[in-house]
């Protein structure tokens, strides 16, 4: 494919300039100003607002669709960016259709929803939380990205780093709970394994930070709802995860739906412009979710699509997605003195920015590869990894009598309830390109786990829905077995986007189903699949075993079965708190001490009348095959100074008899303070593997950054006194020590 003369100039001279510079990993700044201002010198107004534009495509059994009038933009150069379309030739064709129609013949990004996975699907993203891996879950991020450029693309819309604390929130799922610094770590890892390090690599793909910002807070869990909340919580809590996005160097960002503190965030120039540009100096570009621009009219901040469009660009939106406002309106309003070109200016160039660092300049086609879609897609290697993932991912919160694992001379096994061979729920919610036939259930696994054991199957029930007709099924399959597995749980469309729910219970009649099947008297082992924290209180009281699977994704059979049969001892450590019902919703481990501390013995403290304070499962909890003693925490010296640091030591020991990780997991607490502090804050964790009787010196540095926050002046810093220090498994089983900052 050539390019036209006066593109291939630009390109000619801009290339010889970064021939000259010292090579680096991304190109020389001065190169990409000197190429994308002489390239803006030939654009006219409405190709630019052209790139600011992104417009949907489709998939379908016949290819990939894109709307006649869509199609004709493109080759009008009317269109930067599309999305929802992917496939080697399919993108092919769409690309050569802008450059060879388009006066300047500037190339498409393709963009997808590649959440967790592309054909092949790892755990939800709140399921590869609970590994607390970061290179287990770079490394999915990485097998992610180099499926989807085999087959075109070059942009995801993820990683979501939103902090949810109410299970009710649906996307929840998409993210990685409730702490902010594990999922900064977590947000991190994804961005490294999206992009690399070098973003013109055919096997890596932008990542997008989204949603910009604080749309896990969503009011009564409801998405799209409104959120209110203090500069100090949304700094403390909600910004981080970005900001550590944007210092790994996510090159996009995505607005969120919600409106913050009256602001929606597609207009909230204090989110865009004040923090994201100027204060975390941001050089990527901006684009809205699906029709957030239209959507500031129904907000009640736009009267008509052109206030709409002009309240989003002079916010800090570079890109519109989906709405086509920017595309109606924007040439109209600077031909009105409404707004200024040099707005515009400024947006292309971020948008053009991120397609030279992608190279797409260079070769428009450098993410076409007809023999890497035919041979890099649910490779041995990325199943695998997959199945290792899923394994890391799950966590077992309850094993009563070491009833796990099962043993593999086990002579019949019932498996009964809805989720026991539903391949579609494996996967959850987000899945691009999976396909669930490819996904293994765990009625799968376990036959080819077990083969000399009688495997007996009965659905038992419907995942929702109020029939009990297949209860005596299961329970005559339940009456001829030594030990049966109840998977129970959400389907995958119960969580995700639009997906809240006001009940946080198993749906259907699961619960009276297990209830049943409890009365047999045989050993009962629940696996539990789920997009969110379900208040599961009779479970915990009732059934002997519990392991928390998630949605496991397209190798998730496999490995359900090999913990259950104890090949692999379960690792994961849950990144959000379960309650015991929804009246405690929210709760979180951080929560801030009150004047009125619980007390059990007096009235006047803060406390419910009818349920405990504490929650069913702590954040950080999980449980082992084996265990994990503590010693006493060891500090360095009793006290240290600004310009010093603390080392936190303690000593862990395998005391079981089988191997295994344990996540070791250091929290603070600043008791005086001129703000409220939370009782406890993650700062730091670890991961360390341990034979049966080893012991292993686990070692921190706590300095004044571990210490700080936001203070009474809304200055960041930290103050000078006494703090406690924590160290344990989860963050309600710990040791502590104190210390003193002087």
């Amino acid at each position: 494919m050539k390019l036209n003369n006066a593109l291939h100039a630009i390109l000619i001279s801009a290339f010889l300039l970064a021939a000259c510079s010292p090579q680096k990993e991304h190109p020389p700044k001065s190169a990409l100003d000197s190429f994308v201002d002489s390239l803006m010198m030939e654009m006219t107004l409405e190709e630019k607002i052209g790139q600011m534009t992104l417009f949907a495509g489709g998939m379908s059994q016949t290819g990939a669709y894109l709307r006649p009038e869509f199609e004709k933009e493109v080759k009008r150069g009317r269109v930067g960016a599309l999305f929802n379309i992917y496939g080697e030739s399919n993108i092919r064709r769409l690309q050569e259709m802008a450059l060879e129609n388009s006066r300047l013949r500037i190339p498409l990004l393709f963009g997808l929803d590649v959440i967790h996975g592309f054909r092949t699907i790892f755990p939800v993203p709140l399921a590869e939380a609970a590994s607390w891996d970061m290179e287990a879950i770079e490394k999915s991020a990485r097998i992610a990205a180099s499926e989807a450029s085999a087959v075109g693309l070059n942009w995801t819309f993820a990683p979501m780093c939103d902090i949810a604390r109410d299970p009710r929130w649906g996307r929840i799922v998409e993210g990685a709970g409730e702490d902010p610094y594990l999922a900064s770590m977590v947000t991190k890892a994804k961005v490294r394994g999206f992009q690399g390090n070098q973003p013109k690599k055919n096997n890596t793909i932008a990542a997008c930070v989204k949603h910009f910002a604080a749309y896990g807070a969503a009011q009564a869990g409801r998405d799209y709802h409104s959120v209110d909340m203090s500069e100090r919580m949304l700094r403390e809590v909600y910004l981080p995860p970005y900001k550590a996005a944007i210092d790994e160097g996510a090159l996009t960002v995505m607005t969120a739906f919600n409106d913050l503190n009256g602001i929606p965030a597609t207009a909230n120039k204090f989110l865009l412009s004040d923090i994201l540009r100027n204060e975390w100096g941001f050089e990527g570009f901006v684009v809205t979710d699906y029709t957030s621009i239209l959507e500031l009219i129904p907000h009640g901040v736009a009267s008509d699509t052109a206030d709409a469009a002009g309240i989003a660009l002079q916010a800090g939106v570079d890109m519109d997605m989906q709405s086509g406002y920017f595309q109606a309106s924007l040439a109209s309003l600077v031909k009105q003195g409404k707004i200024s070109e040099t707005m515009i200016d400024a947006a292309v160039r971020r948008i053009l920015g991120v397609k030279y660092e992608l190279g797409l300049f260079e070769d428009p086609f450098r993410y076409c590869n007809p023999e890497r879609e035919k041979n890099e897609l649910m490779t041995k290697e990325n199943l695998e990894n997959a199945r290792e993932m899923a394994r890391k991912s799950m966590v077992l919160l309850k094993n009563e009598n070491k009833i796990l694992p099962l043993g593999k001379d086990i002579k019949s096994i019932a498996l009964i309830g809805p989720l026991a061979d539903s391949k579609r729920d494996m996967l959850g919610s987000w899945v691009a390109a999976g396909n669930p036939e490819n996904a293994v259930t765990l009625l799968e696994g376990l036959n080819e786990k077990f083969p000399l054991t009688e495997i007996h199957y009965a659905k038992g029930c419907e995942i929702d829905g109020n029939s009990k007709l297949l209860f005596d099924e299961a329970l005559k399959v339940a009456s001829g077995a030594d030990i049966i597995i109840l998977a129970l749980g959400e389907a995958a469309w119960m969580s995700g986007e639009a997906a809240s729910r006001s009940e946080l219970g198993l749906p259907g009649v699961q619960e009276e189903l297990a209830k049943e099947i409890k009365k047999t008297g045989k050993p009962v082992i629940v696996v539990l699949m789920n997009g969110r924290p379900l208040t599961i209180s009779w479970l915990d009281e009732q059934i002997p075993a519990i392991l928390e699977v998630w949605f496991p994704g397209t190798m998730g059979g496999h490995a359900i079965a090999d913990i259950l049969a104890g090949d692999y001892n379960p690792t994961g450590k849950l990144p959000v708190t379960f309650p015991r019902n929804v009246g405690q919703v929210p709760v979180y481990y951080s929560e801030k001490p009150t004047g009125r501390p619980f007390d059990k013995d007096s009235r006047f403290t803060s406390k419910y009348l009818d349920v405990s304070n504490d929650p069913l499962y702590v954040f950080g909890f999980g449980l082992s095959y084996t265990e994990f003693k503590y010693s006493e925490i060891a500090l360095d010296k009793p006290h240290f100074y600004e310009n010093e640091v603390l080392s936190v030591s303690v000593e862990v020991t395998n005391t079981g008899s089988m191997s295994g990780e344990e996540v070791v997991q250091l929290y603070l607490r600043d008791p005086i303070a001129s703000v409220t502090r939370p009782v406890k804050e993650l700062k730091d964790f670890k991961k360390i593997f341990l034979e049966p009787g080893q012991s292993k010196v686990v070692t921190f540095i706590i300095n004044t950054e571990s210490l700080s926050f936001y203070r009474s002046d809304m200055s960041y810093g930290c103050e000078k006194g006494e703090f406690i220090v924590f160290v344990g498994g989860n963050s309600r089983d710990v040791k502590k020590a104190v210390f003193e900052l002087k």
